[in-house]
C-alpha cells in the first residue's frame, strides 16, 4: 500500500514549486525518492501485468508511445512517463500525480516506462521489470556514458533483472552476446533486404563517400519473397520488418505477413514498431495480430520525432537527431529534394557536450541546406563544407533562424538535436508561427 503521507507531501511540494515559478515536476520526485525508499515498489508491485522497461540508445520515446497505445487499444489501463522523463525521480513525480487519493492505489493494469540505460539500472533496484524491450546500442553522449560496451553492460543488467520476457533487437551485435544466454529472451529483426539500410554504429566510423549501403532510394519491394540465407547464425525473430516502401510496411509475424500503411515516419520507427509488436504479443499472447497491425497504423509520431506543424500554410516537419546513427537514418528516411532543409545543432548538457560525432555522418545526400542554426551552427556549417554540401544562411539564434526559414514557400524539414528540438517546438507553439 502506498503511504498516503508520501502522496500528500509530494503534491504539496509540487504546488509550492509552481507558486515559486518552477514547473513543479522534478522536485516532488526528488523529495519522495529520499524520504520514502519503497514508494516506487509500493505503487507498481500490485499491477496485474507488472512493469515494462523500454531502453536503448535510440527510439525509446516513440516506441514507448507505440507500446502504450497498442496496449490501451487492447483495453488495458497503462501508466507511463509521458513527459519522457527517464530519471527515477521523474517517474516518482508522475506517480505522485497518478495515485488515487481515495484508495492510495495506482489505477492501472500495467506500467510502461521509458528509461535510459543508466537510470534503468538504478530503477530496477526499486522493482524488477516483468518485461523489457532493448532497442539498440549506439554512440550517444559519450561524455556521459564513456563507451558503447558500457551501455551494453547496462542493458544486460536490465535483461537479467527481468522476471518474465526480454525482447531484443537481434540485428545489434552488441546486444546479442549480452542476452543470448538468458532463456526468457525473444527477438525482433529485419529481413536481409533491409539490413543495408541499418548499418551498425561502428560502420559509420570513417564512413566513405559511398555511404556504406545508405543509398538514396530503398531497394526493398513490397511483397518480395524473403529467404533466410542471411539469417544463418542469428536467433529466430518473433516479428520481422520484412519490407518498407515509404510509409507502407510489411511485418512477418510468425509465418504470416501483414501489410500496413503507417502514420509513423522514418525507417527507424517502422523497425522499432516491430519490437513493440513483439512485446505486446508477449504481454497479451491471445491478442489478435490483425487488430494489433490495424491499431499500429493509426499511431502518430511522438513529439519532435517527425511531428508536422502548419507554418504559414506550409508543412514543417521536425525530426530529432542525437547521434550519428540516428542522423544517418533520418537522412535516409527523409531524403526528397522537394523540402527546404534546416539543421539545428546544440551542445548543451542534455545534448552531450561532444558533437564530434557529426563527422561520422555522411551529409552528401543533401542537395542544399537552407538554414544552419543552433549553438554549434558554425561547426555544422564547417561539416557541410567538407562534404561539399552548399548551404544558405548560418543563424545561431533559433528564433531568428525560424523567422527566416518560415519565409520559404514550400514544405520544410528541420533536423534538430534534443534541446534545439525542444526550443523549436516552444517557438512554433506561438501564434506567430502556428
Amino acid at each position: 500500500m502506498v503511504k498516503k503521507s508520501s502522496v500528500l507531501i509530494g503534491n504539496f511540494v509540487g504546488k509550492v514549486a509552481k507558486l515559486k515559478g518552477g514547473s513543479g515536476s522534478a522536485l516532488p520526485g526528488l523529495i519522495i525518492e529520499k524520504a520514502d525508499k519503497n514508494f516506487v515498489k509500493d505503487c507498481l508491485s500490485s499491477l496485474k501485468y507488472g512493469v515494462v522497461i523500454i531502453s536503448g540508445t535510440n527510439g525509446k520515446t516513440t516506441t514507448t508511445k507505440i507500446v502504450t497505445e497498442l496496449l490501451e487499444a487492447e483495453g488495458l489501463k497503462v501508466f507511463t512517463n509521458k513527459t519522457g522523463s527517464n530519471f527515477v525521480r521523474g517517474i516518482i513525480a508522475v506517480l505522485i500525480k497518478s495515485v488515487d487519493p481515495k484508495t492510495n492505489k495506482l489505477n492501472a493494469d500495467i506500467a510502461v516506462l521509458e528509461l535510459d540505460e543508466a537510470h534503468a539500472v538504478h530503477f530496477i533496484k526499486h522493482i524488477r521489470p516483468t518485461y523489457s524491450l532493448l532497442l539498440n546500442v549506439m554512440r550517444d553522449q559519450l561524455d556521459r556514458f564513456a563507451e558503447v560496451d558500457h551501455i551494453a553492460k547496462l542493458l544486460n543488467k536490465i535483461a537479467v533483472a527481468t522476471t518474465n520476457t526480454v525482447i531484443v533487437n537481434r540485428e545489434d551485435s552488441r546486444l546479442i552476446p549480452t542476452t543470448e544466454t538468458i532463456g526468457k529472451t525473444r527477438y525482433f529483426g529485419l529481413s536481409k533486404n533491409l539490413r543495408s539500410d541499418f548499418p551498425e554504429d561502428d560502420a559509420l566510423i570513417g564512413v566513405d563517400k559511398t555511404g556504406i549501403g545508405l543509398s538514396a532510394t530503398s531497394s526493398t519491394n513490397i511483397g518480395l519473397s524473403v529467404t533466410d540465407k542471411s539469417d544463418i547464425g542469428l536467433p529466430a525473430a518473433e516479428v520481422i520488418l520484412e519490407a518498407l516502401d515509404g510509409n507502407l510496411a510489411v511485418y512477418k509475424i510468425g509465418k504470416i505477413r501483414y501489410k500496413t500503411t503507417l502514420a509513423l515516419t522514418g525507417i527507424y520507427n517502422a523497425f522499432n514498431a516491430a519490437g513493440a509488436i513483439a512485446l505486446v504479443k508477449a504481454i497479451l499472447p491471445k491478442s489478435g495480430t490483425q487488430n494489433l497491425i490495424e491499431n499500429l497504423s493509426k499511431i502518430e509520431p511522438a513529439f519532435g520525432r517527425g511531428e508536422v506543424f502548419d507554418v504559414n500554410g506550409q508543412p514543417l516537419e521536425l525530426i530529432l537527431v542525437k547521434n550519428p546513427s540516428a542522423f544517418q537514418l533520418a537522412l535516409k528516411s527523409f531524403n526528397d529534394s522537394g523540402h527546404a532543409v534546416m539543421l539545428a545543432i546544440n551542445d548543451v548538457a542534455a545534448d552531450g557536450r561532444d558533437i564530434s560525432w557529426l563527422w561520422n555522418v555522411d551529409f552528401t545526400g543533401l542537395d542544399f541546406v537552407d538554414v544552419v542554426s543552433g549553438v554549434r551552427a558554425d561547426g555544422m556549417a564547417l561539416r557541410l563544407h567538407y562534404d561539399g554540401v552548399d548551404f544558405g544562411e548560418v543563424i545561431p539564434n533559433l528564433k531568428d533562424a525560424l523567422n527566416e526559414f518560415s519565409k520559404i514557400d514550400r514544405p520544410r524539414r528541420i533536423f534538430a538535436t534534443y534541446t534545439a528540438m525542444l526550443e523549436i517546438r516552444k517557438i512554433l507553439s506561438g501564434k506567430k508561427f502556428v
